[in-house]
């Protein structure tokens, strides 16, 4: 493990160098590695967990479309693909990578199979952080860990093929074996880790949950629709409102952020630019700070696990999902991205 300084932080952090492949590899050799779930994470991470030469199995219900999909995906049914409860019996690590939801409804079938010396792995700290809400309580015999990449399951994917990595952080909320911190750096190395970056199963789950809320989803669709709303109302034609609001962003100035950091792609902007962007982004900070800190604060209460707690048990959840959904996508807004998006010279 290393310590690198992040603005004067210290973190402890483990990279790829310190923790090859190879050593992964020769710590979890005696290990089966049973994914449970083939939906968000799933798919990517047992990929990744194959292809980098662990034993893999994948434990998913059928018939279901994710069961199709493991089957396209190289899983054989009987050898590599079996039923839940099948691969949670088989699997000494049992990556339990269902959603949230399903995690709950799951957890009866599943805990008869975590026997003495087992991993009960996560890539969500939800399920142990709010375990009086869940029910998710693990016995004292298994190790409990986590190793949670800062990005879909598809991007991680995707990532991998190319050669990269998605930086992920990592957790023990218990160590019955001795060998829980080697367990879960090994799989985070084999999932694909750029590097590993230590948390706990709480602080991962409240800045994930504040993330998805905040500029990784809730926070960037409101002020894109903020944007785009106004430039349309004060005459703009569709095309201009998203390509200033979304376009732009998306595909030229994010990739900059991405690449080399905010400060690069401002001076690489042209200098009207940088002067509105510097005398307004303290602004947009100090109107949104407070709605982060009323968001930060109801996670922290348990108020938006209970909500989607809640929300995810009612029977007729997927319909009413679909609606809302179908409204996102619908708006002018989406509808004049998937124009827009037609028209990128590749898509010709």
């Amino acid at each position: 493990m290393a310590k690198l300084n992040f603005g004067g932080v210290e973190e402890n952090v483990v990279m790829r160098e310190e923790y090859p492949l190879s050593k992964a590899r020769e710590i979890l050799k005696d290990e089966t590695i049973a994914v449970i779930g083939y939906g968000v994470q799933g798919p990517g991470q047992a990929m990744n967990l194959r292809d980098n030469g662990f034993k893999v199995i994948v434990g998913q219900r059928s018939p279901s479309k994710s069961y199709d999909k493991a089957v396209d995906d190289g899983w054989v049914p009987g050898e590599t693909l079996f039923s839940i409860e099948e691969a949670a019996e088989k699997g000494t690590i049992i990556m339990y990578l269902l959603s949230d939801a399903a995690q709950i409804a799951a957890w009866p079938t599943i805990q008869p199979f975590l026997t003495d010396g087992k991993a009960l792995y996560f890539s969500h700290g939800f399920g142990i952080t709010y375990k009086e809400r869940t029910g998710i309580i693990p016995p004292e015999n298994i190790d409990v860990i986590l190793a949670a990449p800062k990005g879909s399951g598809t991007s991680l994917r995707r990532l991998f093929l190319a050669g990269k990595g998605l930086n992920s952080s990592y957790a023990i909320f218990q160590d019955a074996t001795g060998r829980a911190y080697d367990r879960v750096i090994a799989l985070g190395i084999g999932i694909g880790s750029g590097y590993l970056f230590e948390t706990t199963f709480k602080r991962e789950v409240y800045s994930d949950l504040t993330g998805e809320r905040g500029t990784l989803m809730g926070a960037i669709q409101g002020l894109f629709a903020a944007q785009y709303d106004l430039l349309r109302s004060r005459g703009h034609s569709p095309s201009e409102a998203f390509n200033e609001t979304v376009e732009e962003a998306t595909e030229s100035l994010y990739p900059l952020i991405a690449e080399n950091g905010m400060d690069w792609m401002y001076a690489n902007c042209s200098t009207t630019a940088q002067r509105g962007a510097l005398d307004w982004w303290k602004k947009f900070r100090d109107a949104t700070r407070p709605v982060f800190e009323e968001l930060y604060d109801s996670v922290a209460a348990g108020n938006e696990a209970q909500l989607s707690i809640d929300s995810n048990s009612q029977p007729d959840y997927r319909e009413k999902l679909e609606e809302e959904l179908a409204e996102l996508r619908e708006s002018e807004m989406w509808r004049a991205g998937r124009t827009v998006r037609s028209l990128r010279p590749q898509n010709k």
